[in-house]
């Protein structure tokens, strides 16, 4: 028996994965105290991102569903690479004032428009817990690979069925 998976079905995986994230990071945040960083806080605008695009993508036709994947794997890149930079060298900084996550966060005036989610209330070195010893910034940055493989599937298929 073959199972069949169709791509509208794993884009909807893809939007629920990531905007699920951004709901476990509000979790830990107000049930376990577990503040946010700048980083921590442009991560959750990328998770958004991500899934808005990978669910506009499950629902819309040709290129344009094309380019939504595209736009949508470059994000789960920009994810990566900010969750290695948070664990690789921002975790080691007392201060994470200036740093180009808030300087990202502050221009898009994302404490403004949703500051429960977008308000950064630890610097990165303090923020650097661990969820069963793996600090939270690993997690971010594997959830970020798993978007990222299965929305550069999505995009293989998309791109071969156009043909």
């Amino acid at each position: 028996m073959r199972i069949r998976i169709r791509l509208p079905q794993v884009l909807v995986a893809v939007g629920v994965l990531a905007l699920g994230s951004v709901a476990l990071a509000a979790l830990a945040q107000y049930a376990f105290d577990m503040q946010p960083c700048p980083w921590c806080v442009l991560q959750r605008f990328i998770y958004i991102v991500v899934g808005v695009l990978a669910l506009l993508a499950a629902a819309l036709p040709g290129l344009a569903r094309r380019i939504a994947i595209g736009l949508a794997l470059l994000g789960a890149f920009s994810g990566i690479a900010s969750a290695l930079w948070q664990q690789l060298r921002a975790v080691n900084e007392s201060s994470c004032d200036l740093s180009l996550a808030e300087r990202i966060t502050t221009a898009l005036q994302l404490d403004r428009l949703l500051p429960q989610l977008f308000i950064a209330y630890a610097s990165c070195a303090d923020a650097a817990v661990s969820v069963l010893h793996i600090p939270f910034a690993v997690w971010s940055c594997a959830m970020y690979v798993i978007l990222a493989v299965l929305l550069a599937w999505t995009l293989r298929v998309a791109l071969r069925s156009a043909r």
